[in-house]
């Protein structure tokens, strides 16, 4: 029985390695069909939820000048806290960013309603717009084009190979036409869901990133999301000057980081049907008296090219932002976090730029700290540096800036493992996994698995028999770049080789985690 199942294993290897240029270019002609789809959705929410904070602002401005109302505000903040944590009850996939349960879902096989939760993503999200809470559009795009491509793949694919590919690549081009950042999307596929490179994921997350940036660009335009006028280049002799920034801006993205899951702890002792009734109550006294906190945060990023703010006020907007944005994600609301932890990187740059122009640097550097700033803030926070540098480079259209930024970046991220922060989205995949208890439906026969082994890992600079691997478990192929090898006892795995390998009918998906853990820098 064992040598026909081995028999049966190398054939499916055979089978994969003599179309692996094949299924690499299926995969990516199918993914300008999944962009499409993600691309759409995105633009679409992203319309709505900037139309909601719009209207908040107006609402509050209302409430502002006519209190009487305060009472229709709280009644309504009840009643829609109260059917946004029926919606969460009721799809729990769809709740806080989206991107935790995009990496379950490929990394971990976890499974989710695809339809369930694109509804829950907008009527509960463009809900929670309408008062203005601390979120941006890129998560629940992100999910949104996983989800749609989870449903796609359903019809069109033919493994569970090309299906974790096309789900990626509509996890990519919803962040791309979230944020216009086609770039972006693609590193996000790789750094920040994967961890690691894959041609075909390269390829697949490429094509829907690109698609989804043409139809983003065709509604939006092609001015870049965020634009800073005149902004000069750092000189080399000022490059000094990032190293304070990057502390301070990676302090910044720290307390956001460690705010959101002290936020989301302190949430869990409250009763779930009053988590987002809280969350929309604090909304009021930050619309009412500091009404540029509210969504995302955009106009906070070029608040210093808009009005002369005082230190002082900067100072507050950033505190209150990262408060606000805390209490807004750790209620379970779905929201995107991207946008928030980047224009409280932006607003730390401010803060830190003004006081060095106190000291004696050009006022006309201001912008560039402000830039550098955001970069650092998201890296120390999410802890994707590549992803954080080209996402900002991208936002503001300046790539000349990119040297700066990724110094920054860096210098914040240092910070961020120098304090043993854990990487955010990494941490809530964990409490969403055991919060909700959530299992994975086994298949009724063994699958053909891949996954990448990473420097440091268990498994790593050994040989094959030389590694304890879980029980069930057939190593049948190991691709080393664009070689494609099948593995004897005394090969030596490498760090940046894919394992191929066939797990058992039976607890696949127990085993799949043996496997990431073997194969995962611990």
């Amino acid at each position: 029985m064992k040598n026909t199942n081995e028999k049966n294993a190398k054939k499916r290897l055979y089978e994969f390695l003599a179309n692996s240029d094949i299924f690499k270019w299926r995969v990516a002609l199918k993914s300008i069909l999944a962009g499409a789809l993600a691309g759409l959705l995105a633009v679409v929410y992203r319309l709505a939820t900037e139309k909601g904070t719009d209207i908040a602002v107006k609402v509050y401005g209302y409430i502002r000048v006519h209190p009487v109302t305060v009472a229709l505000f709280v009644l309504a903040a009840v009643a829609a806290g109260i059917f946004i944590a029926w919606l969460i009850k009721l799809v729990p996939m769809a709740s806080g960013g989206g991107v935790p349960q995009v990496e379950g879902v490929v990394l971990y096989g976890m499974k989710m309603k695809w339809h369930a939760v694109i509804a829950v993503r907008y009527i509960a999200g463009i809900l929670g717009s309408l008062f203005g809470l601390s979120f941006g559009p890129e998560g629940p795009s992100i999910q949104m084009g996983a989800a749609v491509n989870d449903g796609l793949s359903q019809k069109i694919s033919k493994s569970k190979m090309e299906k974790n590919c096309l789900v990626t690549a509509g996890a990519a081009a919803g962040l791309s036409a979230a944020f216009s950042a086609p770039l972006t999307g693609i590193i996000f596929a790789l750094e920040e869901i994967h961890r690691s490179f894959s041609p075909a994921i390269l390829l697949s997350a490429t094509t829907a990133s690109l698609t989804s940036d043409f139809i983003s660009k065709y509604f939006f335009g092609m001015k870049p999301i965020l634009y800073f006028q005149n902004v000069p280049q750092l000189p080399l002799n000022m490059y000094l000057w990032l190293l304070p920034l990057g502390i301070f801006s990676g302090l910044a993205g720290i307390a956001a980081n460690r705010g959101m899951l002290l936020l989301q702890t302190l949430y869990k002792k409250i009763d779930l049907k009053f988590r987002p009734v809280i969350a929309l109550l604090i909304a009021l006294p930050c619309g009412l008296f500091l009404p540029d906190v509210l969504g995302g945060g955009r106009n906070l990023i070029t608040i210093e090219q808009r009005t002369s703010c005082a230190l002082s006020v900067v100072f507050l907007l950033l505190i209150v932002k990262i408060l606000f944005s805390c209490t807004s994600f750790g209620s379970g609301t779905p929201g995107g976090i991207f946008m928030p932890i980047i224009s409280i990187g932006a607003l730390s740059g401010t803060a830190f730029g003004m006081l060095a122009i106190r000291m004696g640097v050009p006022d006309k550097y201001l912008p560039v700290f402000i830039i550098c700033a955001m970069g650092g803030g998201l890296s120390a926070c999410v802890k994707a540096p590549v992803t954080s540098i080209i996402l900002t480079v991208e936002m503001v259209g300046s790539v000349v800036h990119i040297l700066p930024v990724a110094v920054c970046s860096f210098i914040a991220l240092f910070v961020s493992d120098f304090s043993k922060t854990l990487p955010i989205y990494e941490a809530l995949l964990g409490r969403f996994i055991k919060s909700n208890g959530y299992t994975i439906s086994e298949p009724k026969v063994g699958n053909l698995m891949e996954l990448p082994v990473e420097m440091g890992s268990e498994i790593s600079g050994k040989p094959l028999r030389d590694t304890k691997w879980p029980k069930g478990v057939l190593i049948i192929g190991l691709r080393r770049g664009s070689d494609e090898l099948i593995p004897k006892g005394d090969t030596v795995i490498m760090p940046g080789d894919y394992l191929l390998f066939v797990t058992p009918p039976d607890n696949e998906s127990i085993i799949r985690k043996k496997m990431a853990h073997l194969s995962r820098r611990n």
